[in-house]
């Protein structure tokens, strides 16, 4: 199975999801209720140092290099105008370069620009989100790309090795919980099977035995996985513990 989707379908998706985000975001100190530690100014100085960093990356052929390099000034004005030019920059460069070219990334088995067209398709959607939920407009992710997200949070962000971490990066998630236990994860037509285990995670495609599942509208799950929505937007049947497991893993995963 796979869920990834045309080049310029991601292209298209950074560009409409930063424009909207762009059109909603007018008060620089509001709240991001998705996000209580930010403030709306927080978000867009996020994304833009985001596409800046995946700029970097691509250009310079590796991680930018702390402080020489990295992080970069916020340039003065309204942080809008930055991530509006970052967007513009990012966009070129990713059509410039083309998929299958090299890029620095923080995934070893894909250092490819193409890497960078999923995972700011899917970084951009998700805080378009949380920009409208400063304003109380949220509008959900695009079917295709939602289920695409599932698969990759689930994937590449929440399976495999666990076993190098410590009681710190553990924190107050005990590694036992749901341990032994199957969540199933519904988006469109696609099914994946997260198996818990406290040195691993490991996630199968397809149907199959689960002690419990969770599905819905893919972007109510996406969303869901991101933390950008409460349990009660998506359908869960089965060992609610095992759920509430894999939603604490997912957060050490994606924090």
């Amino acid at each position: 199975m796979t869920t990834r989707l045309a080049p310029a379908r991601y292209l298209e998706l950074i560009d409409a999801d930063a424009t909207r985000l762009l059109a909603v975001t007018k008060d620089l100190d509001a709240s991001v209720p998705t996000c209580p530690d930010w403030t709306v100014r927080d978000l867009v100085e996020h994304l833009a140092t985001v596409y800046q960093h995946k700029i970097a990356c691509t250009t310079l052929q590796r991680q930018p290099e702390e402080p020489a390099e990295w992080p970069p000034p916020t340039p003065p004005g309204d942080p809008r105008d930055w991530l509006a030019a970052s967007r513009a920059e990012l966009l070129e460069l990713l059509l410039d370069r083309g998929p299958a070219a090299p890029s620095a990334t923080w995934w070893p088995p894909d250092q490819t620009v193409g890497f960078w067209y999923r995972r700011m398709a899917q970084e951009t959607a998700v805080h378009r989100v949380d920009g409208e939920s400063a304003v109380g407009e949220i509008t959900p992710v695009a079917e295709d790309l939602a289920i695409d997200g599932i698969d990759e949070v689930l994937m590449i962000m929440l399976e495999g090795d666990w076993s190098d971490m410590s009681a710190e990066d553990w924190g107050e998630v005990s590694p036992d919980a749901g341990a032994g236990q199957t969540v199933a994860v519904l988006g469109g037509d696609a099914v994946w099977r997260v198996q818990l285990r406290p040195d691993r995670v490991g996630v199968e495609i397809g149907a199959g035995p689960a002690d419990a599942t969770v599905g819905g509208d893919p972007s109510d799950v996406l969303l869901w996985l991101w933390g950008r929505r409460p349990v009660d937007a998506v359908q869960v049947s089965g060992d609610h513990g095992a759920v509430t497991a894999l939603r604490d893993r997912l957060v050490l995963a994606t924090g």
